[in-house]
């Protein structure tokens, strides 16, 4: 008695099982409601009414498409997971609070960011891989469309430590015979084109917006690499880890 009896908010927001297998796809990649719905095989009605339970929790987030105004990309908040889950585990006794991970030795891969331009997004992915993996990770980037590397995004890496002043632009034409163990696009625009690369490397999307696109202008780019390197640090851990569906 005088313990409070309410269930943790992580508990509460995920402990349906229709909740968490979406949570599960949603560790995967940023999806929209019609591959959630394929991929979870349930009606699109439920699924939207499972993922607005989620958004009301603030495990998933959403963002409109740059590619198709009407669609909408779902996102799991890895951050805001693990923070409740810590805060959860508390909750039920203090020695089961989870201090976070250390960044892990990752094993040795390669892996290839994709978006339109390859002038900020993807350059920004390939550096913090390449940075954080202690060059373990063979890390590449690409366009559909190149462009020259945006003096933004050279700026917001520099203070974070990496050097984008002589990256080039590429071509991801230039890598269609090549093998990769993962291929993740950036830019929604990117996806819908992406081909099919040697071997089926395991495909994952990032719906990041483009920082040139924004009339915040540098800022815009300090929030996407912010939020390329957050995206980095959780690869880094699927990277070192069995493989999700090994797992369940």
């Amino acid at each position: 008695m005088g313990q409070r009896s309410d269930l943790p908010a992580f508990l509460r927001a995920a402990a349906h099982p229709l909740r968490w297998r979406l949570l599960g796809e949603l560790a995967r990649s940023d999806r929209q409601v019609h591959e959630l719905t394929e991929l979870v095989d349930e009606r699109q009605n439920l699924v939207s009414y499972h993922l607005g339970l989620l958004r009301k929790a603030e495990l998933v987030r959403t963002r409109r498409s740059s590619a198709d105004g009407r669609d909408i990309y779902y996102r799991l908040d890895l951050t805001r997971c693990g923070s409740l889950l810590t805060a959860a585990g508390g909750a039920l006794h203090p020695g089961l609070r989870v201090a976070p991970p250390p960044a892990p030795e990752p094993a040795a891969a390669r892996v290839l960011f994709l978006c339109t331009g390859n002038s900020s997004r993807s350059q920004m992915a390939e550096a913090f891989l390449r940075a954080r993996s202690g060059g373990r990770v063979e890390a590449f980037s690409a366009g559909s469309h190149p462009k020259p590397i945006h003096p933004c995004a050279v700026a917001a890496m520099a203070t974070r430590g990496l050097d984008l002043s002589t990256a080039l632009s590429k071509n991801l034409e230039v890598y269609a015979t090549e093998h990769f163990d993962r291929v993740i696009t950036l830019c929604d625009r990117v996806r819908e084109v992406c081909p099919e690369f040697p071997g089926h490397p395991d495909p994952a999307h990032w719906s990041i917006p483009d920082p040139a696109a924004d009339p915040a202008g540098r800022p815009a780019f300090d929030a996407v690499a912010d939020e390329i390197a957050e995206r980095v640090g959780f690869l880094l851990h699927t990277l070192s880890s069995t493989p999700l569906e090994e797992a369940s």
